[in-house]
């Protein structure tokens, strides 16, 4: 549990929790592949990242090209706040910065934070082209303050409301009076601050992929320490998990399928970006793993048609003041174990087969 939440604290953002994760793939003796070289087709343990998604796999000597992939997918993005383009804004007095809501963002609940930033910027290489250098601001730089009671005298029979495009602007600083001090330009704004952080020139700063987080870090909650309680489990959990089994798997024999972890962003906004699960990054890698391996596409069929894939994603617990919104007849209890989720209409894709599947790997787990 305390490495679980030493992996959600080191991963802010998507491009951390891929950072985290090839620094554990690392230990266990993966090697990073890069998309545009020759893969090796000797056997090994090997990772590619792409942005904010990472997959990882392990061969031995034993795998034939037409062997079939078991595969544990997982995401990396949570819903929460992004920077704009255009970010500065100063309203009141006061210095903030624009933001968009990414995902299914429960909107209360970022108020009344210390929020620290971070993500990925593109900076200038020698005047021939850019490269992507990760930033992580562990320090209050922005807050949200919610509206004081005072002037919100129905929040507590009414309910809150909170409109993203006007009442989540972070604060992050104050403007001076007429006739005082204050940065100019660039340097007073995100840009400046951004470039400050990373050691070089305004004039550098090419883009970002830049979010805001929760500088809580995670704990072991309960009486008895009995509840694991951090930001971005869903699904950061998962990531965690997969990334442990693929090393313990790896370090065993090398008989049976090929182990493959995939841990993709945007799956909070539909999965449909150039390394979501939707996109051609798994596919891509596993034919090209057939290929390096000596096969061909008809090994590469025949792989897939041997291969298994579970999606390993979080379940909502019965909550216990929220007992109605339930099912009553499919409670979900914490410290229950794995969680199957299962829709008609197929909207979840387990079905008798993937339940045995599951069912077999608890018993001998």
């Amino acid at each position: 549990a305390r490495r679980l939440l030493a992996f959600c604290d080191a991963s802010p953002s998507p491009y951390h929790a891929c950072a985290t994760a090839a620094a554990l793939l690392g230990e266990a003796g993966f090697t990073r592949l890069a998309e545009d070289a020759a893969w090796p087709g000797e056997p090994g343990r090997w990772y590619v990242v792409r942005g904010g998604s990472l997959v990882a796999w392990a061969t031995s000597a034993d795998h034939e090209p037409h062997e079939g992939f078991r595969i544990v997918g997982a995401h990396t993005d949570s819903p929460n706040l992004r920077i704009k383009p255009q970010p500065d804004v100063v309203r009141a007095g006061v210095r903030q910065l624009g933001v968009e809501a990414y995902g299914g963002v429960l909107l209360a609940s970022w108020l009344g934070r210390d929020l620290g930033l971070s993500g990925r910027v593109a900076v200038r290489r020698n005047g021939t082209g850019a490269l992507m250098r990760l930033l992580r601001v562990d320090r209050p730089v922005c807050a949200i303050p919610q509206l004081a009671i005072h002037l919100d005298r129905d929040v507590n029979t009414s309910g809150l409301v909170v409109d993203a495009q006007h009442h989540l602007t972070p604060l992050w600083g104050v403007e001076p009076p007429a006739g005082g001090t204050a940065a100019s330009g660039a340097t007073a704004g995100l840009v400046g601050f951004v470039a400050g952080e990373l050691g070089v020139e305004a004039a550098d700063v090419l883009g970002w992929d830049l979010m805001l987080h929760d500088l809580v870090p995670g704990a072991l909650v309960g009486r008895d320490d009995e509840l694991v309680g951090s930001a971005r489990l869903d699904n950061l959990a998962s990531c965690w998990a997969a990334v442990e089994a693929l090393a313990d798997v790896a370090a065993a024999s090398g008989d049976g399928p090929v182990p493959v972890v995939c841990l993709f962003d945007h799956e909070e906004v539909g999965s449909t970006s150039d390394r979501g699960a939707a996109s051609s990054l798994l596919p891509s890698l596993l034919e090209r793993s057939v290929l390096a391996r000596g096969g061909d596409r008809e090994a590469l069929h025949r792989a897939l048609a041997r291969s298994a894939c579970l999606s390993a994603d979080m379940a909502h617990a019965t909550h216990p003041n929220y007992a109605d919104r339930h099912d009553p007849e499919h409670r979900v209890a914490l410290n229950g174990g794995p969680v199957l989720k299962v829709n008609a209409n197929v909207r979840y894709a387990t079905d008798a087969p993937g339940a045995a599947l599951e069912a077999l790997a608890a018993e001998q787990a």
